[in-house]
């Protein structure tokens, strides 16, 4: 089963850290994602720009509206995700408290809805 592994934290945190700490996160998470993808669960990674780099749209009544910034206003903002193949919740659970950054924040661990169309093709 796929699950998305959301990374979250206040920024604030990721930019206190020195140019060395954050060299070494960097490089600690892309260790991680090797360990991942030499044991199968490695589907996709990547970090995000900052929230400041975020647009929102939305639709409604037909319109589309655009607005700087992300959806909602947090303490904490999603910093990049992992999606991962485990085999159930507890597995994919293990491997998301092992990603490095989640020392600056939390990881949230969301199993994905595979879609169908009616007919039974994707």
């Amino acid at each position: 089963m796929k699950y998305l592994c959301s990374v979250f934290f206040d920024e604030k945190n990721l930019d206190a850290l020195s140019s060395k700490e954050s060299e070494a996160l960097d490089s600690e998470s892309l260790a991680y994602d090797d360990v991942l993808r030499k044991g199968g669960h490695f589907l996709a990674a990547q970090a995000l720009q900052p929230v400041e780099a975020a647009t929102t749209i939305r639709v409604r009544g037909g319109k589309v509206t655009v607005t700087d910034g992300p959806f909602a206003e947090t303490h904490e903002q999603i910093g990049g995700f992992i999606l991962i193949e485990a085999r159930d919740l507890n597995e994919a659970i293990q491997l998301a408290s092992r990603i490095p950054a989640i020392r600056l924040g939390g990881i949230e661990v969301r199993p994905i809805k595979e879609l169908t169309r009616s007919d039974g093709s994707q």
